[in-house]
């Protein structure tokens, strides 16, 4: 028998769930979990998203076209960074059955929560702006469709896209999926047509950095690469997409999780070192730096020919129409779950979008608008994983699911390194050493 749709956090749409019999299905004789598989994999799918969005797109760019494979280094370290977070994202919610905001609110003083949601919503708006500005300039590029009404154009998608859930969780998770089919499919398609120095790229492996420069851009990948809004969005993906009875279900639930994090995560690390390989081979060494996703797309068509540039414009899109329904979504968890309200959806959209739409309207570069929202993204990031850390520790919250001294040790050597990497940029950004 199924159970009804459980509650999803407020302003969002219920989702139903697979039903009770999937994990009985997983241990039954024959079927090997395989069909459960299947039913499972889907949340990290939508987490993932957030990794290749428009933002990616410039500072991946940027990074390869001035500082050629250099920095493969850091968005392989960034993506190993992901796949913890997220595995630890989607734990806390198998585990009690709340989102990560929810268990904030519950084990946090009131001040500190409202603190961490008030910074959460100024990193809603940094990435609405990747997002918006990355859509409106692939429609631009496509269609030749003016920035500003091209983001409005991209307000629209988004509300379609986030409509599915009204038709339950599968059809959502399935146009995401599709979404990232795109993207791949548009950078392996580059990628073959251009080809590669593979000896030369094995050396971007080594840790290194070029002055303060590569810093910055280093910033700015980790922050699109490791994204603040999916941290709290992937634990309300999982608190209750099948409802446990028992430790040992949740922990085949846990199982079947890290095989999704680990496909969905590997795909947007793929993509992402796709793009900053693609730069490299066009663009480093051969004049002025690519520092815009336009200037990228003329090479692409100068150099390779339209079809290239096509299929980075229609990878361009897909990212932006696809992130930006995961960021109102996540949006939405965060409010609920930080002060325990929730804003009809229209508004939500407009308070975020409004940042992006300026942007558009009054002329700034949008290129550079995407790279400095990735830094400010990169400073989001230990907001929403130290509290992270701290819960997933300890046994009252956790139970049987509650991290080994290693997993906890490792991420909060990971929320260091994120935060004195961006104490490093503050420090040399404003000229104090």
């Amino acid at each position: 028998m199924t159970p009804p749709p459980v509650d999803a956090p407020a302003g969002v749409e219920a989702l139903p769930l697979p039903g009770a019999s999937t994990l009985q299905r997983a241990r039954r004789p024959g079927i090997h979990g395989r069909g459960a598989r299947l039913a499972l994999i889907g949340p990290a799918f939508v987490a993932c998203i957030a990794y290749v969005d428009p933002g990616n797109f410039a500072t991946n760019i940027a990074g390869g076209s001035k500082y050629g494979y250099m920095l493969l280094w850091v968005l392989l370290g960034a993506n190993l960074m992901a796949m913890l977070i997220q595995n630890l994202s989607a734990k806390i919610g198998i585990a009690t059955g709340k989102n990560l905001p929810e268990l904030c609110r519950a084990h946090f003083p009131r001040p500190v929560t409202w603190g961490l949601w008030v910074q959460a919503e100024l990193i809603a708006m940094a990435t609405d702006l990747a997002e918006f500005v990355g859509a409106a300039i692939a429609l631009n590029l496509l269609f030749n469709i003016p920035l500003l009404p091209s983001g409005l154009i991209t307000a629209v998608a988004a509300f379609g896209i986030l409509g599915l859930q009204s038709r339950g969780y599968r059809r959502f998770e399935l146009a995401i999926i599709g979404f990232l089919a795109v993207i791949l499919l548009g950078f392996l398609y580059d990628t073959l047509r251009i080809g590669f120095d593979a000896g030369e790229a094995a050396k971007g492996f080594v840790p290194h950095f070029d002055g303060s420069d590569s810093i910055l851009l280093a910033t700015g990948i980790l922050g699109a690469t490791v994204m603040p809004h999916v941290i709290y969005l992937h634990s309300a993906l999982t608190q209750n997409r099948v409802q446990a009875t028992d430790d040992v279900e949740r922990r085949l639930l846990l199982r079947f999780n890290r095989i999704d994090v680990s496909i969905a995560m590997t795909l947007a690390g793929i993509i992402n070192m796709s793009m900053l390989i693609i730069a490299a081979s066009l663009f480093f060494g051969n004049g002025p730096d690519v520092d815009t996703i336009e200037k990228a797309h003329a090479g692409f068509k100068e150099l390779v020919g339209p079809s290239a540039a096509v299929a980075f414009a229609l990878a361009l899109l897909a990212s932006g129409f696809a992130s930006s329904s995961v960021g109102t979504y996540a949006g939405q968890v965060v409010m609920q779950g930080f002060i325990a309200r929730a804003v009809p959806l229209a508004v939500r959209r407009a308070v975020t979008m409004t940042p992006a739409l300026i942007v558009l309207a009054i002329g700034v570069d949008p290129s550079k608008a995407l790279v400095i929202s990735q830094v400010v993204l990169s400073f989001g990031i230990p907001f929403a994983l130290v509290p992270l850390v701290l819960l997933t520790r300890r046994k009252d919250i956790m139970g049987a699911l509650v991290n080994r001294r290693l997993t906890t040790v490792v991420a909060g050597f990971v929320a260091a390194i994120i935060s004195a990497l961006n104490l490093f940029l503050l420090i040399d950004t404003f000229g104090l050493i």
